[in-house]
């Protein structure tokens, strides 16, 4: 296969060529389980090889495809807890994407360490600057290596026919000799990689792109430049400057340079623009920043994470300060940290009362403050669900203090008493405690705020709702006696804008309510004060922030939908980000826009107070215009093997779901396509009228079909409507934890028209 490697010069390269030879590093589980490995990367520069150096044969392999990064030092809970017996420089940990647990190593000298950190790094970034094609060959070179048995560079046809299986394709064994025997340039009865390249293309020939290309070309051989800018003017619905970007995409995109000096632009060409950022079904122009991020903050829908220290469930799962990383590093601006009394005078913290492991107070402030602006430089708030006495409190805002230094928001912005919530402009860089406070953000301006006798924290949010919620177990009502704990006054000065306060209704609130306080529901509240007054729900959350988090019975940790929290204008929508499923996705959804900054600014009639805008009745708001979407979805491409059963192939079919208002929620299906997961081919065309397009989310879900059982899922993908690009579009399909699984996808033609 026509490696990446080759691309990488190599020769010139030092720690790639010290990689090559290999190094043995201690591979570190706990304080007590470290071995030596043997590490190696192969020549392919694309696979790491492991093996022990007492287990005989057996070895390990992983692709660098599979590393999300790589953290120096001692950045995780293993290497921190064996910091005194190897030192950082020598330390690394390699992150895997998706819930694959991280790989922890130790190298004999800086210099090893040094080696393999950068040679990882610069093998990522060439990953992450390869083309489609480039990907796509890629691809198919890892399943060549699966297939060929004998390692001799080389497939018959049985060795074919087999991998044809395990790529998902059932094909008829005639056409696919036929195909082989057109690829087997050199007669030798087998395919070397090239000729599987020539192969695998005229396996993967798309019919459904070469009809649109034929229609819209003269000649059936080329797309001239007019052609293209009738096809992005008539298909893809581009008005602006269709001339210059017809130009630009053949520039781009257009493989072949005699057809360049032509502008005019091949099958192939076409074919890598609709398959390329451009050609997908996301707008690229809503990818960076494009929304305004000067109002208040309680204008924003805030990407928000629960129990955000639980790598699993609530009664026996893992705390880890990965937890907090894994959320930050996709874009989770508020986190939560449920605080208890540890030993020896420092706060810890895990999911109370429970069985799951505790980790220090300070080590989850340490990681904060690391990763906080990493991806995202808007405000990070710490959500703090306190149940320490007044001693830890104080540790608490020390360590917040010192570890956090100009990051933390100890004051309001201008030294002034505020009128209103900053912006997530004016916030940037800064990090919020939300926690309980001694008095108003007023009386600090007054000089009011007496000691620490005059505050008291009472178990806040799950173990006291969940006792409202009148649960009379035994257990429960252990939990839940409401301790008149004081509030120490150094933890209280640690909070500005974000005042945790009990919510009595919202009469109350919009007669006694301050700006900065923050109520927090469990969803089964929030579902019945959105049944009985959502127009008062989303006039309350014009003016301030709510924080609405899975009720305490959800002890798997599963997401309730967050879509309707959304719809009442909740802007701290907590989910548990360890959980995959339909609650994550739509949260990623959500947040794909806008650079992934954690922040969506809402639609106009939610944050006017005056608009009195109600999610159960949208057609009563003013300038209410539905549209119609319209999608066929006309093919599939590569869907991944779901069913490890041998010789098992899917029977995809598409569901399409709308998230939205009430009036909006909907589902529809294409048919089924029987054994075919690599080129299924539908031409199905299914119909939506949304009454709230601002907050409708679009979910595109592929799941292998069964007669007897539940089908099981393939891939999805969600975003929101108003970032959908029209025309023919690709669809890049992620896997059940939303990462990415090239070269899957969907081919769909869109439209969107405004309701006669």
């Amino acid at each position: 296969m026509a490696s990446t490697g080759s691309g990488l010069r190599i020769q010139g390269d030092d720690n790639l060529q010290s990689m090559l030879v290999g190094t043995v590093m201690r591979k570190i589980k706990s304080r007590t389980w470290k071995k030596q490995r043997y590490f190696k990367l192969q020549e392919d520069c694309m696979t790491i090889w492991y093996k022990s150096k007492k287990a005989g044969n057996t070895h390990s392999t992983f692709s660098v495809s599979d590393v999300e990064a790589i953290r120096e030092g001692h950045q995780s809970e293993v290497l921190l807890s064996i910091a005194d017996e190897f030192p950082a420089d020598r330390c690394f940990t390699l992150v895997f994407r998706g819930r694959r647990g991280n790989l922890d190593l130790v190298a004999e000298s800086t210099e090893e360490a040094q080696s393999w950190i950068k040679g990882m790094k610069k093998l990522i970034e060439n990953l992450e600057n390869m083309g489609e094609s480039e990907k796509r060959d890629q691809w198919i070179g890892d399943w060549f290596k699966k297939a060929d048995k004998n390692n001799d560079g080389r497939m018959n046809f049985k060795e074919v026919r087999d991998l044809l299986k395990m790529m998902n394709v059932d094909m008829n064994e005639h056409h696919a000799h036929r195909l082989f025997t057109m690829a087997d340039k050199s007669q030798s009865g087998t395919l070397e990689d090239d000729e599987f390249v020539l192969f695998y293309k005229m396996l993967t020939q798309r019919e459904d792109v070469l009809r649109v290309f034929q229609a819209y070309s003269s000649d059936g051989q080329k797309l001239s430049q007019s052609n293209l800018e009738d096809f992005l003017r008539e298909e893809q619905l581009e008005g602006d400057d269709t001339q210059q970007h017809a130009k630009q995409l053949i520039e781009c995109y257009e493989p072949s340079d005699t057809a360049k000096l032509l502008n005019a632009m091949t099958f192939d060409g076409f074919l890598m623009y609709l398959g390329s950022a451009e050609g997908s079904i996301f707008n690229p122009q809503r990818r960076g920043v494009f929304q305004d991020m000067s109002q208040p903050l309680c204008h924003y829908f805030i990407s928000s994470s629960h129990n955000t220290y639980l790598m699993e469930d609530q009664l026996r799962g893992q705390s880890s300060v990965e937890g907090y990383i894994r959320a930050l590093n996709r874009g989770c601006r508020c986190v939560e940290v449920d605080c208890w009394d540890g030993a020896s005078g420092e706060p810890i913290v895990y999911h109370g009362h429970t069985l799951t492991s505790k980790i220090l107070f300070k080590d989850v402030v340490n990681a904060v403050g690391n990763y906080a602006f990493k991806v995202s430089e808007y405000p990070v708030i710490l959500s703090i669900e306190n149940h320490c006495n007044v001693e830890q409190q104080r540790v608490m805002a020390q360590h917040l203090s010192n570890i956090l230094g100009d990051k933390l928001l100890k004051s309001t912005l201008d030294g002034k008493a505020p009128i209103g919530l900053p912006s997530p402009e004016d916030l940037k860089g800064k990090i919020l405690v939300k926690a309980k406070k001694i008095g108003g953000l007023e009386d600090a301006f007054n000089g009011m705020v007496e000691d620490s006798l005059t505050g008291e924290v009472s178990d806040e949010d799950e173990a006291a709702e969940m006792d409202e919620d009148n649960l009379h177990r035994e257990s429960v009502r252990r939990r839940v006696k409401k301790s008149k704990q004081r509030l120490s006054k150094e933890l209280s000065d640690c909070v500005v804008y974000c005042k945790s306060v009990h919510f009595s209704s919202f009469k109350h609130s919009r007669i006694h309510s301050k700006f900065y306080e923050v109520a927090s529901f469990t969803e089964s509240k929030a579902r019945k004060h959105l049944r009985e007054a959502g127009a008062e729900f989303v006039h309350h959350n014009s003016r301030q922030l709510t924080r609405v988090y899975p009720t305490g019975f959800r002890t798997d940790s599963s997401n309730f939908n967050p879509q309707e929290m959304w719809n009442a204008g909740c802007q701290i929508v907590a989910l548990n980000f360890q959980t995959a499923g339909e609650g994550m996705d739509l949260n990623d959804g959500l947040f794909s826009q806008n650079s992934r900054c954690g922040y969506v600014l809402k639609p106009d009639f939610m944050r006017e107070a005056e608009k009195r805008f109600d999610p159960e009745t949208p057609q009563q708001r003013d300038h209410y215009q539905p549209v119609v979407l319209t999608i066929q979805v006309i093919s599939g491409q590569q869907l991944p093997k779901v069913n490890i059963k041998e010789g098992s192939i899917v029977d995809p079919l598409v569901r399409v779901e709308i998230h939205g208002v009430p009036m909006d929620q909907a589902k529809q299906e294409t048919r089924y396509i029987e054994n075919n997961g690599f080129n299924p081919v539908w031409y199905d065309t299914l119909r939506f009228t949304i009454h709230t397009p601002e907050l409708a989310l679009v979910r595109f879900v592929v799941e292998d079909y069964d007669k007897t059982s539940k089908n099981d899922f393939v891939g999805q993908y969600t975003l929101p409507l108003s970032c959908m690009q029209q025309g023919y579009r690709h669809i890049h399909l992620l896997s059940r934890d939303g990462t990415s699984i090239p070269p899957s996808s969907l081919f769909v033609h869109i439209r969107v028209t405004e309701l006669e």
